[in-house]
């Protein structure tokens, strides 16, 4: 550490890379942004300039390499994050790994043990579980504010199309891994349950372009489960809907009903004298997610400075990997898929 800060290095300078970038630059106590990293040499140029940082490079490497590096934010596609969390965890960085955590459950199982191995914290990065109005549900189930828990429907509907590289289902998991993993964490977080079976089914009704190389892309899902605990779990998903950023969820209880998330971008509406009511839809995540995510890296760090275990866990990641790989199968089988263990 440096000064007694935190010394974070970036891997991966794309959004969600930068909203972390941000947020250790200005905003984390105790922590600092002290290099950036992305195989687009250009990318991580412009956000060290962005950010006034004078390290960064396409080599990742070279900062594991260093000893002013603490920790790792892992931001990169799907398919490089069990590479490069174990190197990070050999060479004693600890890590702040953002969703989905792996391709595979093996993978998941590889990049954790890592971590044990060379005693430094893998936090996976489910920040909806820092969000203050999902953390007052979460109070407000423990309390039976609602009865017994029932059911948890959770949607993530996203405005914009899907990257290129997001078609080959092989190489991304496709959209149950990149917009939906976050339902998943949220049902079994609602639930306090493992799934014990999903049934899920979807189609491409928008990315059209994809249909003849990518035959099995899909850009709309939806997904039912089954918990151990008896409880229902409905999750859907969507990308390219145009009409802007939608995250909801609710838990429906034996004695009453929690709904979560809003859809304006701000307290706004006008009514005009044709009828009609206006509001401006919330158009990204990451404005819907801001405190979220700030609150999610003040922890990263306050684990680090305090040596405590993470809110959210490899475990955690692992198990919303189970499900994607389970809901894909059950998508290309056209069948319920019953799931095994819960480790």
């Amino acid at each position: 550490m440096k000064d007694g800060k935190i010394q974070i290095a970036l891997i991966g300078a794309g959004r969600a890379g930068m909203i972390h970038a941000v947020n250790f630059k200005h905003a984390v106590d105790g922590a600092e942004l002290y290099a950036i990293a992305d195989a687009n040499e250009q990318a991580a140029a412009e956000a060290a300039k962005k950010l006034e940082v004078a390290r960064f490079s396409s080599d990742y490497k070279i900062f594991l390499n260093d000893d002013a590096v603490d920790a790792v934010i892992v931001v990169t596609p799907t398919k490089f994050h069990c590479e490069i969390v174990c190197e990070a965890a050999a060479a004693g960085k600890h890590i702040l790994c953002e969703k989905p955590m792996a391709m595979d459950e093996f993978e998941c199982d590889v990049m954790a043990q890592a971590a044990d191995r060379h005693n430094v914290i893998l936090q996976l990065a489910f920040m909806r579980r820092y969000d203050r109005s999902f953390i007052a549900a979460k109070k407000a189930i423990e309390e039976g504010a609602i009865g017994e828990v029932v059911m948890v429907r959770s949607n993530t509907r996203g405005p914009s199309i899907p990257k290129p590289w997001m078609y080959d289902i092989s190489k991304s998991n496709g959209p149950l891994a990149e917009v939906n993993s976050h339902d998943i964490d949220t049902l079994r977080w609602f639930t306090g349950s493992e799934f014990e079976s999903v049934y899920a089914i979807a189609g491409n009704y928008r990315c059209l372009d994809a249909r003849q190389d990518f035959p099995d892309f899909y850009d709309n899902v939806c997904l039912i489960g089954k918990f151990i605990n008896g409880m229902q779990g409905i999750i859907d998903g969507a990308q390219g809907v145009q009409y802007g950023y939608d995250a909801r969820c609710e838990i429906l209880g034996t004695r009453g009903c929690l709904y979560l998330g809003h859809t304006e971008e701000n307290s706004l509406c006008i009514c005009t004298n044709d009828g009609k009511k206006r509001g401006a839809f919330v158009n990204s995540w990451r404005d819907l997610f801001k405190d979220a995510y700030l609150a999610e890296d003040q922890d990263f760090a306050a684990c680090i400075q305090e040596g405590r275990s993470p809110a959210v866990s490899a475990l955690d990641g692992k198990m919303a990997v189970r499900i994607v790989n389970a809901g894909n199968k059950s998508i290309k089988e056209k069948r319920v898929v019953i799931l095994g263990g819960n480790s």
